[in-house]
């Protein structure tokens, strides 16, 4: 079966949800159709002619980019100018543009930690935060025997998690009572007639982000004409967003030794770098992009390092000052190792539904720089 173009976007929003991003930024579906069907998924980290070209020559129908396509608001849609071209070709060829910018710098599982995750960084926090998961609990009635069917699909869709444990949940069984009224058709029962039924409470938590994906999963694996359920708002600390992350390496080495560990992972031939060459490395910021607003706040979070793109020069000398040593590798570096991640992603989404569906990760440069 193949899938719905409507199931993608969802599976993108569960990824990098985009109330994660900045209020100055443009995300979602930015060109195209939302309905109809997906057979072929191109992740990039931009969108060019070129990109286009290569989405054009393998088939691709959906174009999940990093950067955004339109950013700002467009005055008009001229194709004798590169956006304009751009939009009419992309258009032409029935080839619709999801973007994943701010959201994905910022969501778990994102752009910094795709980056740390690549580089060996372990126990990593947010450096800056932007915002926090509200969470919920929600509470459904299952008639005794069809419990562990409604606790699975729940759990597959996203609640149950504490910490690392998933499928976390109560139960306590009671009796459910119900009198079916003329047009309904009971699972259990009959119209007319008032019903004593053994019935299971299930509680547990889910993120409020989740919540409708949660009560679809619910609904379709209950066994009832009409469920009963109930959620409640929760004051607890749910997981944090934001960007960059620090955390430490497993064996600490001098910063010259790290610059050669990142050029060989990142497969780079060229970095900037400031701070002693000798100073011993063992926490590690790194914020995919430009991250240099975050010297200050990864220094007091005891980094020795943060590795991030577009490092100033004021920036640098800043750095030094406070005795943190920085690593421009590059913008479009430090952010194409999420791509990976995407695809991978999105792959095992597709499978778990049960759709049918390529995803290709773009083979196109399309980075503006080159080296001498």
């Amino acid at each position: 079966m193949l899938l719905p173009t409507g199931t993608l976007i969802n599976y993108l929003d569960q990824l990098a949800p985009r109330s994660l991003a900045f209020e100055w930024d443009n995300v979602g579906l930015q060109l195209g159709d939302a309905g109809g069907k997906v057979k072929t998924i191109l992740v990039s980290l931009d969108i060019d002619s070129s990109v286009l070209k290569e989405a054009v020559s393998l088939g691709a129908d959906f174009i999940v980019t990093h950067h955004p396509l339109i950013f700002r608001p467009l005055r008009s849609l001229r194709t004798d100018q590169p956006l304009g071209r751009l939009l009419a070709d992309a258009l032409a060829a029935g080839i619709r543009v999801f973007v994943l910018h701010t959201n994905l710098d910022v969501a778990s599982a994102g752009v910094s930690d795709a980056l740390a995750d690549l580089l060996g960084i372990s126990e990593t926090q947010v450096i800056r935060t932007t915002g926090q998961e509200d969470l919920e609990k929600i509470t459904v009635f299952v008639p005794t025997g069809h419990e562990d069917n409604v606790r699975q699909a729940m759990s597959a869709a996203g609640a149950g998690w504490v910490g690392n444990y998933s499928h976390c949940t109560f139960q306590v069984p009671g009796t459910g009572t119900f009198l079916p009224m003329a047009g309904t058709n009971p699972f259990i029962g009959q119209q007319g007639k008032l019903e004593k039924v053994e019935e299971v409470r299930i509680e547990t938590i889910i993120p409020a982000s989740k919540r409708k994906h949660v009560i679809q999963a619910m609904l379709k694996a209950h066994p009832y004409e009409e469920t009963a359920y109930d959620i409640y708002p929760l004051h607890n600390e749910g997981a944090t967003f934001g960007l960059g992350r620090i955390g430490k390496i497993d064996s600490p080495c001098t910063l010259a030794e790290f610059c050669g560990f990142i050029k060989e992972k990142m497969n780079i031939r060229q970095l900037r770098v400031t701070g002693d060459p000798n100073k011993t490395i063992e926490k590690v910021a790194v914020c995919g992009g430009a991250g240099a607003d975050l010297i200050h706040a990864a220094s007091f979070a005891g980094a020795d390092v943060l590795v991030t793109g577009d490092i100033k020069y004021h920036d640098a000398r800043d750095a030094g000052a406070i005795g943190l040593a920085l690593i421009d590798a590059g913008h479009d570096a430090t952010e194409s190792v999420v791509i990976p991640t995407v695809c991978t992603y999105l792959k095992n989404k597709i499978k778990e539904g049960g759709y049918v569906a390529k995803v290709l990760a773009s083979a196109t440069e399309t980075t503006p720089w080159w080296v001498l």
